[in-house]
């Protein structure tokens, strides 16, 4: 008698065809939040002069759909696009709002210096793991979206007499995280350092470090945040909700990941072990099983001898992948 086999999953977000809705909804008096029930979101500043687009979607396709729901609500010129991080799932949508009259794409000088040293490998790991969120990928220009201008440590844009600030508060999801933040309004755009019944991707993390930015994060004391990927959080508890799951996630991985790399165990039992043990608490979030290969490569790879994250290649992507869940 034949034992049955459990069935292998599929490739990172392979099997995930199901179109999602989206919401476009005013957040606070300047601030609005495209998000699409756990696809990446985008933020958008709408100033007195000008409109301010924080993650772009990943095609000019896509964006194009962001676009139309501005011109809903506003005619005023897209001027400047953000780039809260490098993943090509959030910049490479870009050339449709520079085609829109944008004049500048905004980034940290971290975020400039990864793409030139990884942003082709990116490009290429993120198109193979997402066909959905590539949609028309076909549209993308050829060549990476590069930065007109990039800052350290903090950023000051007037759209008219609206302040908003681009602040590095540490590194968390990628070393050059920015969020963009609305002092006036209490209005945070975090990038994917904040998820809400989404799981963090932490495959280009620093562990140790990002529980320490979400405390920054905190002191801030925003009222309104856009996380990467999730529903808009408004209000105080909503805000420290979305603090609180993603903090809890990053080191509940990392407290099984470096006790088992302590105890001498190798990335599959490591793998194994805490997958199961997070499975009943985050299981249901949002592209949970395609994250959790990556993160746990990533905090693996961190608690033994990469204190800095190592290239995803699209070939990699698929070695890993078979090695721990084939």
């Amino acid at each position: 008698m034949s034992t049955p086999t459990t069935p292998t999953k599929k490739f990172a977000s392979q099997a995930d065809l199901e179109e999602k809705k989206v919401t476009f909804e005013q957040i606070s008096e300047h601030a609005w939040a495209y998000t699409a029930e756990g696809d990446p979101n985008t933020g958008v500043i709408i100033g007195d002069d000008a409109v301010l687009v924080a993650d772009t979607q990943a095609t000019p396709a896509m964006a194009a759909d962001v676009i139309r729901r501005i011109r809903e609500v506003t005619d005023k010129p897209i001027k400047y696009v953000v780039m809260t991080h490098y993943h090509a799932v959030r910049v490479l949508g870009a050339s449709a709002y520079m085609a829109e009259g944008g004049q500048q794409i905004l980034a940290s000088q971290d975020t400039y210096d990864l793409i030139v040293e990884r942003g082709e490998f990116d490009k290429a790991s993120e198109i193979g793991r997402f066909p959905r969120l590539f949609r028309n990928v076909e549209t993308v220009p050829a060549g990476l979206t590069w930065p007109t201008m990039t800052f350290t440590g903090k950023m000051t844009l007037w759209l008219g007499k609206l302040e908003v600030q681009l602040l590095q508060l540490g590194r968390g999801h990628t070393k050059g995280d920015t969020v963009v933040w609305l002092p006036g309004e209490k209005t945070l755009l975090s990038g994917d350092l904040v998820e809400f019944d989404a799981t963090p991707y932490a495959g280009d993390a620093y562990f140790q470090d990002w529980p320490g930015t979400l405390d920054n994060i905190a002191r801030l004391q925003p009222t309104q945040l856009v996380p990467g990927r999730g529903p808009a959080l408004k209000g105080p508890e909503q805000v420290q909700q979305g603090l609180t799951v993603t903090r809890d996630f990053i080191r509940d991985v990392w407290t099984h990941v470096k006790a088992g790399a302590d105890a001498g165990r190798d990335l599959n039992a490591v793998y194994r072990e805490t997958y199961a043990a997070l499975q009943p608490k985050y299981g249901r979030w949002v592209i949970f099983n395609h994250c959790m290969p990556f993160d746990v490569t990533r905090a693996y790879d961190e608690a033994t001898q990469y204190p800095d994250p190592r290239i995803w290649t699209a070939e990699r992507d698929i070695e890993m992948w078979k090695t721990l869940e084939g």
